[in-house]
């Protein structure tokens, strides 16, 4: 085979096996620290200092600096995570990504094979899934410095190539030309880390002499400047279709990274001294890959000094580049929070789908509302609205589904985050049942009249009280939810008891009322579906409550900036006047008694699942 084509081929076999290993460690990894990953994430505060360090461990875990870009301009996009907390925690990706430059400056060539095979001994044998991962991540390290000795011996016949030689020697004397080839690298490759590894390698292989770098610490600085602007077009492609925050916060990556080339271009030659001091001496060919490695973080730590105190700056910068409203307007049914660029991070997809399930949670919230209106007045465009919002709840359903099932085809996700996703999707099966189960309830009454007959005034001021405890038990449900400490359990289960009792006490009032001749006996059976609804619409906040509490804690998913229909919620607080039902046994807006016969002996509401 021709030799540049064994070159070119060796170039990117070694690129690949390096780019599959560090995605495969950063997977592994993300699965070995599972919920710790939170941990790190709930360090955010308004405190830029909090969250440049929280930008940084969590970047050195996931060994992607663009992986945690993409999640902060996902977060800001749902409103999970202010435009000041989304920079800071950009601020410190940029110095966890060096993490990968410093591995790679370990010369570990002697001992690949060994590494390689400990990690899948430990992978192929472990029957725990947390060894399994670590195992799979001690695989990955091997495979990623495989790689990089594929791409350094096809890069030693370069070093001896007059045309290469003269080429390198232009990149190096004009800095512009070495900035350019590093963007570019970077541009086609999209992982600067990937890039850097290939400048490292490159610049070990050793001029004529055999002893100094055949590109030199101040002709690979420019690359290395280089890297560090391409790889801001991650950031730029994930925040398109975005919100105007999202947009800001991959711009202030840009201007992190440009502003810092622009600076250190004029200074090379003396950064260039400066590392040389303070890394290991020794011949240059054997330390100028520790030498890029402290040159990459010491750009990156340098810049986040300087823009740290300035991080209100940068934000005017970044609102007056890019001017306009946050709020964006979410059509009924399509996902307000799901960010399909965090479907790799599981942590994140599942704080997002808490998110959007409490969103469809508040929709069903308005329906009720709208639901107790028609039990006082006929209204035609309440009742379409209430079918379409009943439409959008499924439609959210449907995509919440869909969503989590990309996050499971991905495999990055760990048998605890497998079981909240589980439990999420529980949740969210009981929301779209109670919301069409109104629908369901307020087509009845608008049967009844398409009918030609309508439901007595007694039977409605009965239905009406009926849902009105349901809405109160449903929104105490979403409070528990958000928030365990906030309700007492006993009192849902308490008030699922009442409306039991209600509803047997309306069965044998309309009974009563049909005999009297005061309800049309047609109505009967529909009458009975609708009480049947009703019946299950409380098994259903039930239901919600347990699974939220007692299968996932459905409230640690919710950890992050709070979102205000969330922070409006739990303002509230119980409704006094269940409690006074449920000690009196009066309706809350009259002194009319519930009658004698309709109280039964308590019973415990069973679990309804269908």
């Amino acid at each position: 085979m021709n030799e540049k084509v064994q070159i070119v081929f060796g170039l990117l076999g070694g690129l690949a096996i390096f780019l599959f290993g560090m995605n495969m460690m950063s997977d592994s990894l993300q699965k070995a620290a599972g919920e710790k990953m939170r941990t790190v994430l709930g360090m955010l505060t308004r405190n830029p200092v909090l969250g440049v360090i929280s930008g940084a461990l969590v970047t050195a875990v996931l060994q992607s600096s663009s992986a945690t870009t993409v999640m902060a301009i996902g977060f800001v996009s749902a409103g999970l995570m202010t435009l000041p907390q989304a920079i800071s925690i950009i601020f410190g990706a940029n110095i966890g990504t060096t993490m990968t430059a410093q591995i790679i400056a370990f010369k570990l060539s002697d001992y690949i094979f060994i590494i390689i095979f400990i990690g899948f001994i430990i992978g192929f044998t472990a029957k725990k899934q947390k060894i399994k991962y670590i195992g799979n991540t001690i695989l990955a390290f091997g495979l990623l410095f495989e790689g990089i000795e594929i791409m350094g011996s096809v890069m030693k016949p370069l070093a001896s190539s007059p045309f290469f030689i003269n080429l390198i020697g232009k990149v190096a004397h004009i800095p512009v030309l070495g900035v350019l080839t590093g963007l570019m690298m970077t541009l086609v490759v999209q992982s600067s880390s990937a890039t850097i590894a290939v400048l490292q390698n490159f610049a070990s292989q050793p001029a004529a002499d055999g002893i100094t770098s055949i590109i030199g610490l101040a002709g690979a600085i420019p690359v290395l400047l280089g890297d560090n602007i391409g790889t801001t077009i991650t950031a730029i492609l994930a925040s398109i279709g975005q919100s105007i925050d999202a947009k800001r916060t991959a711009l202030a990556h840009c201007i992190f990274n440009v502003s810092g080339s622009l600076l250190f271009i004029w200074f090379v030659k003396p950064y260039a001294s400066l590392i040389t001091m303070i890394s290991p001496k020794g011949n240059e060919v054997d330390v100028i890959s520790r030498q890029i490695a402290n040159a990459h973080t010491g750009f990156n730590i340098i810049m986040t000094l300087i823009w740290t105190p300035l991080l209100w700056l940068m934000v005017r910068i970044v609102m007056k580049l890019l001017p306009g409203k946050k709020e964006r307007v979410v059509p009924l049914g399509e996902p307000k929070y799901l960010d399909d660029k965090l479907i790799r991070q599981p942590v994140a997809a599942l704080h997002l789908v808490a998110q959007e399930t409490l969103h469809s949670a508040h929709i069903v919230q308005r329906m009720f509302v709208k639901a107790e209106e028609i039990t006082q007045k006929d209204s035609d465009a309440v009742l379409g609205t209430i079918r379409a919002e009943a439409a959008g709840v499924h439609e959210l359903s449907e995509k919440i589904n869909e969503y989590l099932a990309a996050v499971f085809s991905f495999g990055a996700i760990t048998e605890d985050q497998a079981s909240m996703a589980t439990g999420v999707l529980l949740i969210q099966s009981e929301i779209d049942r109670i919301a069409d189960l109104c629908r369901s309830i307020i087509e009845n009454i608008a049967g009844a009249k398409n009918m030609k007959v309508k439901y007595s005034k007694d039977a409605m001021k009965e239905l009406r009280k009926s849902m009105e405890l349901i809405r109160r038990m449903f929104e105490e449900t979403l409070v528990l939810m958000a928030d365990p400490g906030k309700i007492e359990t006993d009192s849902l289960k308490k008030e699922r008891e009442m409306v039991m009792d209600i509803d047997e006490g309306m069965r044998k009032d309309h009974v009563k009322r049909v005999a009297k001749g005061k309800c049309d006996a047609k109505m009967t059976v529909s009458f009975n579906a609708l009480l049947h609804d009703l019946d299950r619409m409380g098994s259903s906040c039930l239901n919600l409550s347990d699974t939220a509490l007692k299968e996932i804690n459905f409230s640690t998913l919710l950890q992050g900036e709070p979102d205000p229909e969330r922070e409006e919620l739990l303002q509230s607080s119980p409704h006094p006047e269940s409690e006074e039902i449920l000690q009196s046994g009066m309706d809350p807006e009259s002194e009319e008694r519930i009658p004698a016969d309709a109280v039964r002996p308590k019973t415990r509401a069973k679990k309804v699942r269908a």
